[in-house]
């Protein structure tokens, strides 16, 4: 039997959880060596979340044998450990195609299965869920149905797992919690809790206290163990905790001996051995021009959520681990104790996913933005960042951050900028200051012409006869803004490029530049709505500009996973598809048609 579950899943056959309910427990283990050995095979080359899915293959076989998914809820916090899941329940042939444009997702995903309820990527919410979910049970009288919440260590430093385990314990409604205690986060799990996790009583007093009877620690890798442990949570009739210790990246050498993240996340093989970026990348420019301003001055502070190395904080730690703080997975805690650092003297810096501090936007707006902290927050992945999909793609950082009184936001569009206005901004006071970036590897530095403000990459600032066309370039959408202008101007098209440097405020230049154009375009990889284009509009509107502006930006949208190049291609957001919107406005003020390109 073991023989044909393992060929099932190298020749891409299925796999149900009926079918992991009928084996053996020989078999078993049997399957989960295959399960593993399947998953190195196919997320080395694909890419994807591979440590974290090693370490869970057990834990995830036990739970399909003990529950009836989707009739009984399994939620998966963070959802980056639902590799095993996905094989169990019907999906190892779209390994294939993993994290692949119209492939499978990196996450749980609803369209894919029923078996999956929440597209969660963001940690410490499943307890929240799970709570909901057992709510419902109970108006229903739904006394059959299991809910569980598969939670890390790590996930347990998020001030929302607590919110919810208040009410949980509270309640006392029939929830599960399973504890997956690998000692991990991204980083080592940090705080109080993860001490209590590894005390005698692997921190069983500490939850009982909250009204959640305890089973274990259980070794998360031995499935009799397992097993009887979610049968004995079953019987429980209330909220119960089931505390497994796991280890991140077992059996794969590469994973357990990566001492910095047990291999979390791999990139993708590809057919010729990758080369380091001849330019570096964006997160490394600005981690080397932070260790030189920390030299200088011992006021700089950095601020991490459980991100040091993804952010480019490494070395800054090393060099100065007195200067920085990893706060765990709690973004919102990160961004207030950030503010009150920066009241007593010190100028923090909070390197951050986008995506994630879309969780802190309270606490930026009244805890920091309200008291006028200096905090410079730079968002690295901002914008369309590829592979992880709709919940990590950074959108929304300039709609959000443009709402915050004295807010100060820069987009730099190469590494120069980068490193210019990180200092600019570490010189700045009376309010916060952010810079955004995408990920990946650093464009060519671009020359400019300063001109009142901001840097013109092409034509003229003041030009002595009108021109026709107007590029407002935002960050790292300048090299296809040019790409654009050089296909305009071959076809007898006079185009200017700008670069505001600094999106908000808007320097005032831009409106005379573009009174002085037929039409003018923005162009940004920000969502359409309240990003750089809406203040555009805004500041000619305001100052009785009639020069008309058409935006291009990310559709209100969530945006599905795949190579960034192709979701900015079906965005229109490449130098042709610009080229083709400018002259589809050129010739609609005109009163001409226009025409296509065909692209």
């Amino acid at each position: 039997m073991e023989d044909q579950f393992a060929a099932r899943l190298r020749e891409g056959d299925g796999i149900n959880p009926a079918d992991v309910k009928a084996l053996s427990h020989r078999e078993l283990c049997r399957f989960a060596d295959a399960v593993r050995a399947f998953l190195v095979e196919n997320v080395v080359v694909s890419g994807g979340h591979l440590g974290s899915n090693l370490g869970v293959v057990e834990l995830t076989l036990a739970l399909h044998r003990t529950f009836s998914s989707p009739a009984d809820r399994i939620i998966w916090d963070t959802g980056h450990q639902a590799y095993v899941h996905k094989v169990v329940t019907g999906r190892s042939p779209d390994f294939r195609r993993l994290r692949v444009a119209g492939g499978m997702s990196g996450y749980p995903s609803r369209k894919e299965s029923d078996h999956d309820l929440v597209e969660n990527s963001h940690a410490s919410t499943a307890l929240s869920y799970a709570d909901g979910f057992a709510k419902a049970n109970a108006l229903r009288h739904n006394e059959d149905s299991h809910v569980i919440a598969v939670i890390g260590d790590g996930s347990l430093t998020g001030g929302m797992a607590w919110e919810a385990l208040n009410n949980i314990g509270d309640a006392q409604r029939k929830v599960i919690v399973v504890l997956n205690d690998n000692g991990r986060s991204y980083s080592p799990t940090v705080g109080v809790v993860s001490h209590r996790l590894h005390d005698d009583d692997g921190g069983s007093g500490l939850f009982e206290q909250l009204g959640l009877r305890c089973v274990g620690p259980v070794d998360g890798h031995d499935l009799v163990a397992l097993e009887e442990a979610f049968e004995l949570a079953k019987q429980a009739g209330g909220p119960v905790l089931v505390h497994c210790r796991t280890t991140k990246g077992l059996g794969y050498r590469p994973a357990e001996t990566d001492e910095v993240d047990h291999l979390h996340a791999v990139p993708p093989r590809r057919a010729e051995p990758a080369t380091a970026p001849s330019r570096g990348t964006w997160t490394q420019a600005f981690e080397e021009e932070l260790l030189d301003i920390a030299e200088e001055r011992p006021d700089i502070v950095a601020v991490t959520a459980a991100m040091l190395h993804p952010v480019g904080l490494g070395r800054f730690a090393e060099r100065y681990p007195d200067r920085v703080f990893d706060v765990g997975l709690a973004e919102q805690h990160a961004v207030t104790s950030s503010a009150a650092m920066a009241m007593a003297g010190l100028r923090p810096v909070v390197p951050i996913y986008s995506t994630f501090l879309n969780r802190a936007f309270d606490q930026l707006l009244l805890d920091c933005g309200l008291h006028e902290c200096p905090v410079t927050f730079v968002l690295d992945r901002s914008g369309i960042t590829g592979e992880d999909g709709p919940s990590h793609h950074g959108m929304w950082d300039l709609s959000l951050l443009r709402i915050v009184p004295n807010m100060q936001i820069s987009a730099p569009r190469d590494g120069a900028t980068l490193r210019r206005a990180l200092r600019r901004c570490l010189e700045t006071a009376g309010g916060p200051t952010a810079i955004r970036f995408p990920k990946g590897e650093l464009p060519e530095d671009l020359a400019a012409s300063a001109c009142d403000g901001l840097d013109v990459l092409h034509g003229e600032a003041h030009p002595t006869t009108p021109r026709d066309v107007l590029i407002l370039a935002v960050g790292a959408m300048a090299t296809e803004c040019l790409a654009a202008a050089m296909e305009l101007e071959a076809g007898g098209i006079t185009v200017t490029v700008v670069d505001p440097r600094w999106v908000h405020p808007l320097p005032p230049a831009v409106a005379d530049i573009a009174a002085q154009h037929r039409v003018a375009l923005s162009v940004e990889d920000n969502t359409r709505t309240g990003g750089v284009g809406t203040a555009f509009l805004q500041l000619l509107s305001d100052l009785r500009v009639r020069t008309p502006v058409r935006t291009l930006a990310v559709e209100a949208a969530f945006q599905p996973h795949g190579n960034r190049r192709k979701l900015l291609a079906d965005l229109g957001l490449t130098g042709a598809a610009i080229a083709d919107a400018a002259h589809a406005s050129l010739c609609g003020h005109l009163g001409e048609q226009p025409f296509s390109t065909g692209r």
